[in-house]
């Protein structure tokens, strides 16, 4: 049984969201969600299922700048 790489980008996504759910850190956890930001965002675009596309794109400049905040206050301190 082959899995078509849309279906194998949507799992990888599913998988990577859960375990940022079971991060205790903000940093791997921002990290995290970047990785399941763009499996979701190749998942979409594969799919084409644009409201997944859609809402992954807004998300993924989120995580980023929020992860690089962290890691610049981190620096600071």
């Amino acid at each position: 049984m082959r899995l078509p790489v849309e279906d194998l980008l949507g799992w990888m996504a599913s998988l990577l969201t859960l375990i940022t759910f079971a991060q205790t850190s903000m940093f791997s956890l921002r990290v995290t969600a970047i990785l399941a930001n763009v499996f979701f965002i190749a998942y979409g675009a594969m799919g084409h299922f644009l409201p997944v596309l859609t809402l992954h794109a807004i998300l993924l400049p989120l995580n980023a700048a929020r992860l690089v905040a962290h890691i610049t206050k981190s620096a600071v301190q």
